[in-house]
């Protein structure tokens, strides 16, 4: 087990896999995307399970594959499949954008992935394309149904953004009525979007406010290994809600997370400047030395990030390297 300075039992590792993506969503990455990392600067799949096996080793249960979108990453089945058996492990779950799942999804869950989280910021098709620069909706949605089919529970993510997507808010949280998906909604972070993030970043408390507007929905318990969302569910409903909310109700105090990016590097915080590049120790000879930095990172991680004490003007992160 993994105690942290303050006290938080660290058991949740989100492992990227690529920095590559088949959408150009505004949000995460400009419009000509990033320039691509050579192939020696992305871990190798060895290199990769290297971590994940030590890290569940030292007491990480819960393992979340992200990208990038994941599923580009030729030979992902194999590896997942791989890192599904590894003794301690209790849950492994996958981020994607959805466009490959109609033909991948039943392999996911023979691979023995067992929950998936798919992103999807819009349900209208011009919305979504402008979002993502041209993606289609349809292939989301037929990709959420192959899941559906192949016995995975789904979890929805939107990004809500004010005066692109945030008239969708309820509409989203519809879906919930009749299906058994959980719809998590959350607060617009500093990304690609540039400094000006803020302008287009809406409360969760708004969020909520807006739901209410149609519908009532009362609080409901977190699981052992559940996320940073506080969930709440629609009366009668078959499926339930949640809001992430970094910027303004950050959860530090029970975030139980850390985070290796596909080429290495290794962070306590995902806002953090502070990060431990891995490469050196895994291409080298002594295996040992992984278990100690990975105990380091638990025992820097900081208590809090600083996000709303930073001027408008600062950084903005690389999500699709940093892995969301």
């Amino acid at each position: 087990m993994m105690i942290d300075a303050y006290g938080r039992k660290i058991n949740y590792l989100r492992l990227s896999v690529t920095d590559r993506c088949n959408l150009r969503c505004r949000y995460c990455m400009p419009a000509d995307g990033v320039p691509w990392l050579p192939h020696g600067g992305i871990l190798s799949y060895e290199e990769l399970f290297l971590v994940a096996r030590t890290a569940v080793s030292l007491g990480i249960e819960k393992i979340r594959v992200t990208g990038g979108e994941p599923l580009v990453r030729k030979g992902i089945l194999g590896f997942l499949s791989r890192i599904a058996r590894i003794p301690g492990l209790r849950q492994l779950v996958l981020t994607t954008n959805g466009l490959l799942l109609e033909e991948m999804a039943e392999s996911l869950r023979n691979a023995g992935v067992q929950r998936l989280n798919i992103s999807i910021d819009s349900l209208v098709p011009e919305n979504f394309r402008r979002i993502t620069r041209g993606g289609e909706v349809s292939r989301v949605l037929s990709g959420i149904a192959a899941a559906e089919a192949a016995g995975f529970p789904i979890k929805l993510n939107m990004v809500v953004m004010r005066g692109v997507n945030d008239h969708e808010v309820v509409d989203f949280a519809a879906l919930t009525l009749d299906k058994p998906y959980a719809v998590r909604f959350i607060e617009f972070m500093p990304s690609a979007a540039g400094p000006d993030w803020r302008s287009l970043g809406i409360p969760g408390r708004e969020i909520l406010e807006r739901i209410s507007t149609r519908f009532g929905f009362a609080g409901i318990d977190r699981g052992e290994l559940a996320g940073p969302a506080n969930d709440y569910r629609i009366p009668g409903a078959a499926g339930t809600i949640g809001v992430i909310t970094p910027v303004t109700g950050h959860f530090c105090d029970v975030c139980n997370r850390i985070r290796v990016t596909a080429s290495g590097m290794a962070r306590g915080c995902l806002f953090s400047e502070s990060e431990t590049d891995l490469k050196p120790i895994l291409r080298g000879n002594d295996p040992s030395e992984l278990e100690k930095v990975i105990l380091r990172i638990v025992g820097t991680k900081p208590g809090k990030h600083r996000l709303r004490e930073e001027p408008s003007g600062s950084p903005t992160l690389d999500m699709s390297r940093v892995g969301g």
